[in-house]
């Protein structure tokens, strides 16, 4: 799942004043969950079983559990104070604004 201020069609319906480059500007938006790991947007990608989730949502359940289990786990383990500096630090580098040229 992802949230964007703007849709692919949209971001190109401005920038190149047609629907036609949607997917130039699905990939200028970073979409994808391994552009938001890459960009530190995400902590980690949680794989679907096959088929997607919808499939099995006993088996999606089962591998949610366990991977909120184990993040959990690290985290009652650090220090309140980590715990809060590392928050801070992760929200303070989102946003980082780097100029590039889509056309």
């Amino acid at each position: 799942t992802w949230y964007s201020v703007i849709s692919p069609e949209s971001c190109s319906s401005i920038l190149w004043r047609s629907w036609d480059f949607k997917e130039k500007a699905a990939d200028a938006l970073k979409l994808t969950a391994n552009d938001m790991l890459e960009n530190k947007l995400i902590d980690g990608i949680i794989k679907e079983p096959a088929g997607g989730a919808h499939t099995n949502p006993e088996k999606m359940f089962q591998i949610l559990k366990t991977e909120i289990k184990k993040h959990l786990d690290e985290l009652v383990e650090k220090d309140v104070e980590i715990r809060i500096n590392n928050r801070i630090e992760k929200f303070g580098n989102m946003g980082v604004f780097v100029e590039e040229g889509v056309n």
